[in-house]
């Protein structure tokens, strides 16, 4: 493959790219470049974390005039990405790139940031515009962007821009471009509406696809684990607690999964943010730069609010909650292994989503290798390492004088073996958190310490059987035993992620409508559109029918056993309305109805008399 220097380049450019290492093109880089300097139109297609922010950064800083007065003119280039985060890191890129370059300015303009400083700085002038369509549409309107002189426009991720619903803003932008523009498009994929557009605007065009054995860079190994058992969290924090990691990117379905998350792995001990398109962008950027200067090692994000992220020290991506879209598996573990590192992505997978695991294999071409969760002995044998390892780093980097002089006092005055009293310190160290963890039992239960205080004052619905010991059944399917020895059986909620929904909804919703005790509230494992929980076996008759009857997250309960079909309800989920009620009034009524449809008699509309006036 040819080198930097054997492309064309602008000699500030080639500076640039030494100084910041880069050596060889990428495939996409080396096609792309000689094309783009010859001002050809372009279509590149290659999959993420290729480098295509390169390929056509470095030509269209390499042409670009320097010496015109953008301030009155206008500006040079102009760059549309589907969101504000790939915006920023486009925009950085090409300052990076322009570092020898004289007076090169480069703005990102989106939604979610004020338009004054926008405004200020496109009235100083400015060569490059990287921004989302909705912004830049907003400038063209009012004025503030002038595209009279733009000599070359990219369309980055242009089919992301078309699955947010851009595409129309897009083709309403090209339409106010000059004639004479040089225009490339960049895609990972190319359907049909992107191809429309590449040949209604993109002048003969060269098209170049960069074919890759797989769909997912090489550098990255994919590993998922088989929901069972455990909680998804505690199957999360023991995994963390065995793999050597450096940062941790953490994929979920909701916006509120993302707090929800973050919020627990921080009662845990992790540094962990939040990342989705409800968060401010101020601070959607600040979280992203404490991500670069390793002040947080954990992030749980969105799709949306994750695209386009580059952080070279994210070791790990967990694909917390499977992605419905293939293309989003892709773009998730791209966030990992880039720039020749490797990475680690680990995939949850349930029952049911199995076939979209297999989609996936077939989709990439690549294996995904099961894997099982660290047993208790690894976690703790992973703690003692680290404990003994702290003692190491103590011992070897802090002066120690004064406490060995208080500890041999206290050897001396109280005649103590000197590894108890190391032991005492250790324990002084580590406080009332075990250092070790115990074997989970064998159907493990979520956690519900919200409702603690409510449960102490609700009642038990359910006849508690004696503690006594039980036959072992002849059959496989083992009855399910909390820890206190009541019988559970497995039944299904009509309510699940699609909806929203979170574990605290479900215990509160089934501890309120039963009158039951939060503590006899099993496992709860939450899937798109249901809910399975472990509940008492022997519920009562009246507490069963409150439950079918609640309503959590705008939908019916309709609780049932588990594999069994689910109590029949109206179309759209909701409970039928009662007609009638019980009084005389309502069944004369529902009597000449029956009439009326015999053919006996017309039904009579009951009217209210007017009362009379004196």
């Amino acid at each position: 493959m040819s080198e930097f220097n054997t492309l064309g380049l602008a000699a500030p450019v080639l500076e640039a790219l030494t100084k910041v290492g880069y050596e060889t093109p990428s495939p996409i880089q080396a096609a792309t470049i000689p094309v783009l300097l010859e001002g050809q139109d372009l279509i590149g297609q290659a999959q993420t974390g290729t480098g295509k922010t390169a390929a056509f950064a470095l030509p269209m800083l390499s042409t670009i005039d320097l010496k015109a007065n953008v301030r009155t003119e206008g500006i040079s280039a102009l760059i549309l990405t589907p969101t504000r985060e790939l915006a920023i890191q486009v925009a950085e890129a090409c300052q990076k790139y322009a570092h020898f370059l004289p007076n090169f300015h480069v703005l990102p303009i989106y939604g979610g940031q004020g338009y004054d400083h926008q405004l200020r700085q496109l009235r100083r002038g400015v060569h490059v515009v990287v921004g989302t369509p909705g912004r830049v549409m907003d400038h063209i309107r009012r004025g503030t962007l002038n595209l009279s002189r733009l000599q070359m426009l990219v369309l980055d991720e242009a089919d992301e821009m078309l699955r947010m619903g851009f595409i129309d803003d897009v083709e309403w932008i090209l339409s106010r471009t000059p004639e004479e523009r040089q225009i490339a498009l960049f895609s990972a994929t190319m359907p049909p509406p992107i191809r429309k557009v590449a040949q209604r605007y993109l002048n003969n065009p060269q098209e170049i696809k960069i074919k890759a054995k797989t769909e997912t860079a090489t550098t990255i190994s994919q590993r998922y684990w088989q929901v069972s058992g455990l909680h998804k969290l505690d199957a999360l924090t023991r995994i963390l607690e065995v793999e050597e990691f450096d940062a941790v990117i953490i994929f979920v379905r909701t916006k509120t999964m993302t707090t929800e998350l973050s919020e627990r792995l921080n009662a845990r001990g992790y540094d962990c943010e939040a990342l989705n398109g409800d968060i401010p962008q101020n601070l959607r950027e600040r979280t992203i730069e404490k991500l670069k200067a390793k002040k947080i090692d954990f992030v749980v994000a969105t799709d949306v609010a994750a695209r386009g992220l580059d952080v070279p020290r994210i070791s790990h991506v967990v694909n917390y909650d499977i992605p419905q879209d293939i293309e989003s598996y892709v773009h998730r573990i791209g966030r990992t292994g880039r720039a020749g590192n490797t990475g680690e992505a680990i995939l949850f997978v349930s029952n049911r989503e199995r076939h979209l695991l297999r989609a996936i294999e077939k989709h990439t071409r690549q294996k995904i290798t099961s894997m099982q969760l660290p047993s208790t002995d690894a976690v703790n044998e992973q703690r003692r390492s680290r404990f003994k390892a702290r003692i190491t780093e103590t011992l070897d980097g802090k002066d120690l004088d004064l406490f060995e002089q208080v500890v041999s006092e206290y050897q001396e005055e109280f005649e103590t073996d000197p590894a108890r009293i190391a032991a005492a310190l250790a324990y002084l160290v580590q406080g009332e958190t075990p250092l070790f963890i115990k074997d989970q039992p064998r159907r493990a239960r979520r956690e519900h310490d919200d409702f603690k205080g409510k449960s102490e004052r609700q009642g038990k619905n359910f006849e508690r059987e004696p503690r006594r010991k039980k036959q072992r059944p002849d059959s496989k399917a083992r009855p399910l035993k909390d820890d206190s020895g009541v019988e559970m059986k497995r039944f299904q909620v009509q309510v699940g992620y699609d909806h929203e929904v979170t574990p605290r909804h479900i215990v509160g919703a089934i501890a309120n409508e039963a009158n039951l005790d939060s503590r006899y509230i099993g496992q709860i494992e939450i899937h798109d559109d249901f809910t399975t929980v472990d509940l008492p076996a022997n519920l009562s008759p009246e507490a069963m029918k409150d439950l079918q009857k609640a309503w959590v997250c705008g939908r019916r309960l309709a609780i049932h056993v588990y594999g069994e079909a689910a109590p029949a309800a109206k179309a759209d989920g909701r409970p039928p309305k009662k007609k009638y009620g019980n009084s005389k009034k309502a069944k004369n009524f529902k009597k000449n109805k029956s009439k009326q449809a015999a053919g006996d008699q017309p039904l009579k509309r009951q009217r209210k008399r007017k009362p009379k006036l004196d």
